[in-house]
């Protein structure tokens, strides 16, 4: 009896089914992943190594409790993924912000640690399947594999978007046409292993390009719904689908090996449908309530002089430049140089927090434009929160960094 009851455990799964509902459910924890992740970072303020290690010890706690269940179960499967892609993401920004990492060799390092992972576990195991998915060892293969797509996926994503300056809107059609295509070729006959870990690679970067699509600015062709709205729209469906997974689970068990999704394959279509739905119809009735900020030809900006006095400059930053119009960064620059000018250091640091957000939202509607030029202004506006925030900051370095910066947006009129 003991040995029929540990061979019946053996048949359960820990993941679940591939279905319409599992693809919906995986875009859309990808950008909360990526969203919360920024959040904690800049909003927050605790900065990407802190967040990369709150991050990782969360991931190492829900982990834990994942391993320790004997079945599928999809609350804590899908927040196994969720932080999974937070600390995937982190460690691309990590090697590519903090360590300076070209995007080709970090994507090139983690495809080939893809392939490391997938040899030894085909090796061992004989099989790389989701069905298979029922034993400790397997689930550790399992897991590695995603976090190093989530890793892929944003090294391979990003480097896409720069290198061929996709932006979010070519990005979400283009990454979305690779997944039908892989899925055509699944129908066609291709291996279903194969066509499943290509599918789940471009989910990270059709994630990110549909949550910058929607969080963006309208200036920059995005929906303008913002990282917040976004996030609880996507949060939501999520909410609702993994619930009805959960409510499937209680009710049927688990599904044996090879099975179809829990409930029927036409409600989970229909489900998935109405996920998809649900996203688009609100994506785009809240970004008619938001009519776009426009810009003028010509603006005013008030910019500090090292003695104090303050002058007037029209047309600082002009809004055909190819990175868009900077001129709400320039104006936060105004701010700064002011405040440091009337020696009030402390009200630069609370302007600089403004400047550090609208900056990090906005780089995935400016990056793509000029990738030379906005690293160019990321390094110096990073110079300018450095002086700001340090022990003892110099009213000298904190003038000389924002002088540098308000330079540099008046010169990109035509760069």
């Amino acid at each position: 009896m003991e040995y029929l009851a540990t061979r019946s455990r053996g048949w359960l799964t820990k993941v679940p089914a591939i279905t319409a509902t599992f693809w919906v459910i995986k875009v859309l924890s990808t950008t909360i992943g990526e969203t919360f992740a920024d959040y904690l970072s800049v909003n927050v303020g605790l900065g990407p190594l802190v967040t990369t290690a709150v991050m990782i010890a969360v991931l190492a706690a829900a982990l834990t409790v994942q391993f320790r269940t004997r079945k599928y179960t999809p609350w804590i499967y899908w927040l196994c993924v969720v932080l999974v892609s937070i600390v995937g993401t982190q460690i691309t920004d990590f090697f590519t912000d903090t360590l300076g990492v070209s995007l080709y060799v970090s994507t090139a390092v983690f495809s080939v640690i893809l392939a490391v992972v997938f040899m030894i576990w085909y090796r061992q195991e004989r099989t790389l399947a989701i069905t298979s998915i029922d034993t400790p060892r397997r689930e550790g293969f399992y897991w590695a594999a995603i976090l190093t797509t989530f890793a892929l996926g944003t090294a391979a994503g990003d480097l896409a978007t720069e290198a061929l300056s996709l932006g979010f809107r070519n990005g979400t059609l283009i990454f979305g046409g690779l997944i039908l295509l892989t899925w055509i070729g699944n129908r066609a006959g291709a291996s279903t292993v194969l066509t499943f870990w290509i599918a789940y690679v471009l989910t990270r970067p059709l994630g990110a390009s549909l949550g910058d699509l929607l969080t963006q600015s309208k200036d920059f062709g995005g929906l303008d719904l913002g990282a917040s709205a976004t996030s609880l729209l996507f949060f939501a469906v999520i909410l609702v689908l993994v619930g009805r997974e959960q409510v499937l689970a209680n009710r049927h068990g688990v599904a044996a090996k090879g099975d179809g999704p829990l409930g029927g394959r036409r409600p989970d279509y229909a489900w998935a449908a109405a996920g998809v739905a649900a996203v688009v119809i609100a994506g785009f009735g809240l970004s008619a309530l938001r009519p776009g900020a426009g810009s003028t030809d010509a603006q005013t900006v008030t910019v500090a002089q090292p003695d104090g006095a303050t002058q007037a400059a029209a047309q600082l930053v002009h809004p055909t430049t190819r990175l868009g119009d900077l001129t709400g960064f320039a104006r936060i620059a105004g701010d700064m140089q002011a405040m440091v000018a009337r020696n009030d250091l402390a009200g630069g640091r609370t302007r600089a927090k403004d400047l550090e957000v609208r900056w990090d939202d906005a780089e995935a509607g400016l990056k793509p434009r000029d990738p030379a030029s906005w690293h160019r202004l990321d390094s110096e506006i990073d110079a300018v929160l450095t002086s700001l925030r340090a022990g003892q900051p110099s009213p000298a370095d904190c003038s000389a960094n924002l002088r540098a910066l308000t330079t540099t947006l008046n010169q990109f009129d035509g760069v």
